[in-house]
């Protein structure tokens, strides 16, 4: 990434070089607040394309989007004299988006990474126009951009016209406060002249996959912390469910090569190393071999690594096309390095839009998984032992029963969710643009994945935790009533990693006790979860866990 350090988001510069940003660069904008700076180099690249598109401004022959029309109007020829209108009103037509507003992050990274296609000097726009959007980010104005408008083909492109709606003065935006402001007046108080556009810049400004790809850019970094603290979370149920580390060696997992079966599989290792609960339960044969009392575990904890691991490999492959369309300069028509105009294809989103869906059913899967481990710790027939719910009296108490309820239903939704955005296509612009992308839905379906699935995550936390105290208390009785005296020996403590995780919930949610309010204690866990400090307090104990 290329920032400048320092210790506060005030501090951090992204640098928009005209090279491919990272997913460190987005993430640093769009949550953290990074600074944005243009090099001199990127400013001087579309200079040079500006001069083709000049050149071309004066021809009577068509050129898309530059004397023509837009779509399946393309075949209309504009004259010159109405060419600078043109763009103004394809940014206002095309800024028709309605529903709840997108998040203030998502917008963030959309205009980031138009922002990095224009600096690519590929889109004949003037450095302005850059300039502009760079000052617009670090002002911390935000344009509103709404939920429906997109169908992921030719781009984000209502999306992306009303955030250039906002960089020409027009229309509403959010201060760095959040409150709405009329655009004129927010840039006026930052010192930003709104752009008067050229030829080609309003369509350079909207045709491109921004929302698609910054909407995958934060779901690669935010899945990355979950499925580790899936680990994390998975870990902490074998334990409290007298479940056994065998299945987890490293021989054995090396007979399947999947990488990301690997990696989740030395997590659980690492995390279980040590445990005094699993040496509970372990016994050696005449060889000195480990044996457990059970000859095999259920599917939901001696499968962990494979179903996480899949999804590490999903995600492996989705920060793959990341990668790429970081790398890519996307525009129609598109100013080549030998200074052609050419128009192309490359605003399809189908390769966002496939590895979105991939990603969510992944989530689907990973949660549905976790949801079966916290269904196991409430039923006294799957339990080993302890308390009906989880509960402190079971009957007067109902302990975690409806946890549980609450789970089911967030896997129910994620199930819903996971059903492909990408298969579906519907015509559009009088049949020119006859097979769309709807990338935009499956991102903004992601997004709701995510939450959902750290929120299962969350609650399995919960009732590992609970039940890992409850162990402890039950072994506690067990040998006072074996040991009778001063001296009772202390229970079964978890192993290091599990451990940490136990003490950080502990923190935000007190023990097993009497029934109490737990949507408070549901949404502080997830704020653990979805934070990174599970994953980071098991990692700080056991060492970095992939």
């Amino acid at each position: 990434m290329r920032t400048a350090p320092g210790s506060t988001a005030a501090g951090l510069v992204v640098e928009v070089t005209g090279e491919p940003l990272t997913i460190d660069d987005v993430v640093a904008v769009a949550r953290r607040g990074a600074h944005v700076r243009v090099t001199d180099r990127a400013l001087a690249a579309m200079a040079a394309s500006r001069e083709v598109v000049e050149a071309l401004a004066d021809d009577d022959r068509p050129h898309y989007g530059v004397s023509t029309g837009f779509g399946a109007l393309a075949m209309r020829h504009i004259p010159v004299e109405r060419r600078a209108q043109l763009q103004l009103s394809l940014i206002r037509s095309h800024a028709a988006g309605t529903g709840p507003e997108v998040e203030r992050e998502v917008v963030r990274a959309l205009q980031l990474l138009r922002l990095a296609t224009l600096a690519t000097g590929r889109t004949g726009a003037r450095p302005v126009v850059a300039t502009t959007y760079a000052a617009m980010l670090d002002a911390g104005i935000t344009p509103v951009v709404h939920e429906y408008g997109s169908l992921g083909c030719s781009g984000d492109l209502a999306p992306l016209a009303h955030v250039a709606l906002a960089a020409i003065g027009e229309g509403e935006v959010r201060d760095t406060a959040g409150a709405p402001r009329p655009a004129a007046v927010a840039l006026a108080e930052a010192g930003i002249v709104p752009l008067v556009l050229a030829e080609k810049e309003g369509l350079a400004l909207i045709n491109g996959t921004d929302g698609m790809l910054g909407m995958l850019c934060l779901a690669v970094h935010d899945l990355r912390t979950l499925l580790t603290t899936a680990d994390v979370v998975a870990a902490t149920s074998v334990e409290a469910l007298l479940g056994s580390d065998a299945p987890f060696a490293e021989d054995l997992v090396a007979l399947r090569p999947h990488p990301g079966l690997a990696a989740s599989a030395a997590n659980l290792r690492a995390l279980l190393a040590g445990s005094p609960v699993v040496a509970s339960h372990r016994r050696s044969d005449a060889e000195g071999r480990p044996r457990y009392t059970r000859v095999q575990d259920a599917y939901s904890l001696r499968c962990a690594p494979q179903v996480h691991g899949a999804a590490r490999d999903t995600l492996d492959h989705a920060a793959a096309v990341a990668g790429r369309e970081l790398a890519a300069a996307i525009d129609n028509p598109v100013v080549t390095v030998d200074g052609r105009v050419e128009s192309n294809g490359n605003f399809h989103g189908a390769p966002l839009a496939y590895v979105l869906d991939f990603l969510a059913i992944a989530a689907a899967d990973v949660a549905s998984m976790s949801e079966r481990r916290t269904d196991r710790f409430l039923d006294v027939a799957r339990n080993e032992g302890l308390p009906a719910f989880l509960a402190d009296d079971p009957g007067v108490d109902s302990g975690l029963m409806i946890v549980q309820y609450t789970a089911a239903g967030i896997v129910a939704e994620l199930k819903r969710l996971a059903a492909p955005a990408s298969v579906d296509s519907i015509p559009s612009s009088a049949m020119q643009e006859d097979h769309v992308s709807m990338g935009w839905a499956a991102a903004r379906k992601l997004r709701r994945a995510l939450d959902g699935l750290g929120r299962v995550l969350a609650i399995e936390l919960l009732a590992a935790t609970r039940a890992l105290d409850l162990r402890a208390e039950l072994s506690d009785v067990g040998r006072a009533r074996a040991h009778p005296g001063p001296d009772k020996p202390v229970g079964l403590l978890p192993a290091a990693g599990t451990g940490a995780a136990l003490a950080l919930v502990r923190r935000v949610v007190a023990g097993p006790g009497p029934d109490r309010f737990l949507a408070p204690e549901i949404d502080a866990v997830y704020r653990l979860v979805a934070g990174g400090d599970v994953a980071a307090a098991a990692g700080a104990a056991v060492g970095q866990l992939a």
